[in-house]
């Protein structure tokens, strides 16, 4: 028997996952995914900005989340659907902060939903993926504009922040983190082909991205992702209470998926607190599923 020694130290959990001096942006941080991302990273030491369209949204985290935590919640509004969107924030937060350590995109679009199933007839399957008035160009555009196209300018116009962070901190290489979704792995379009294609994208993005910077920039930036199966949110359940949370009863995926429940805030936590610190992970895109991809045969 022994007391625990010096070499220990850097197994505990305060030394794994401790990111005091650390410094976060988190698009689409006022609910959902987002703000379970940074609620992970404030309560472990970071000071996060959270950003997004809605003041109020933002305003509530920051009333709500913002006590009582060993890091700090600011609120910093941007729109980064499109390049002056994310230009501004860019500047909105150069002008606070002079490095950047976690940047996660999280900011994400749900696209229509419309019966896919058929009896095989080709009139009908056309029917239902072609003539159907949900069927649009716009909305191709719109989800992929969202969840492929500002996630690559917003970690692009934040590189020369985020590289500043392994000149800043010993022994840490700042972090990309794409929240994208197992619709981006799965076979089946789920009802709806726009939104998995473009998580599908967001997935191959992060890989791109992940090759690029460490291998041709020569960049010290890790770029990962998260691909989360169901878990409450304003996209899942088109809703959330006045702490900005949204719930999701556990019976209604009980069949469905073979943990026999949706996600938790803290299953999110720790599959984002895991991949923002484990400085040898790089490229890859971890699936939070709960085994769906498993019992689906991805």
């Amino acid at each position: 028997m022994g007391g625990q020694g010096k070499g220990n130290a850097a197994f505990t959990r305060e030394s794994l996952f401790d990111l005091t001096g650390k410094v976060a942006l988190v698009t689409g941080g006022g609910s959902g995914l987002g703000l379970m991302c940074t609620q992970a990273l404030a309560t472990n030491g970071c000071k996060v900005y959270i950003t997004g369209r809605t003041k109020e949204k933002l305003d509530t985290v920051v009333n709500t989340y913002n006590k009582d935590i060993s890091g700090e919640i600011i609120a910093l509004q941007g729109d980064v659907s499109s390049k002056n969107g994310v230009k501004e924030l860019h500047e909105a937060y150069a002008s606070r902060e002079k490095v950047l350590d976690i940047l996660i995109n999280n900011a994400g679009l749900s696209s229509a939903s419309f019966q896919t199933e058929s009896s095989g007839d080709a009139e009908e399957v056309k029917a239902n993926l072609f003539d159907h008035d949900k069927a649009t160009f716009a909305d191709w555009n719109d989800v992929y504009n969202t969840n492929v196209t500002a996630t690559y300018f917003t970690t692009t116009a934040f590189l020369p922040l985020l590289a500043k962070s392994s000149e800043v901190h010993e022994k840490w290489s700042p972090t990309v983190l794409f929240i994208s979704s197992i619709s981006g792995l799965i076979k089946s379009a789920q009802h709806h082909f726009s939104y998995n294609a473009s998580k599908g994208a967001a997935v191959h993005l992060t890989r791109m991205l992940s090759s690029e910077l460490c291998n041709s920039s020569q960049l010290k930036i890790r770029v990962n992702g998260i691909a989360p199966g169901v878990f409450p949110s304003e996209m899942t359940t088109n809703e959330s209470d006045e702490n900005q949370k949204s719930f999701i009863p556990a019976e209604k995926y009980a069949e469905k998926v073979p943990a026999g429940r949706p996600g938790r805030d803290e299953d999110m936590a720790g599959a984002v607190l895991f991949v923002v610190t484990n400085q040898y992970l790089q490229g890859q895109t971890i699936a939070v599923d709960g085994g769906y991809t498993v019992a689906a045969g991805m």
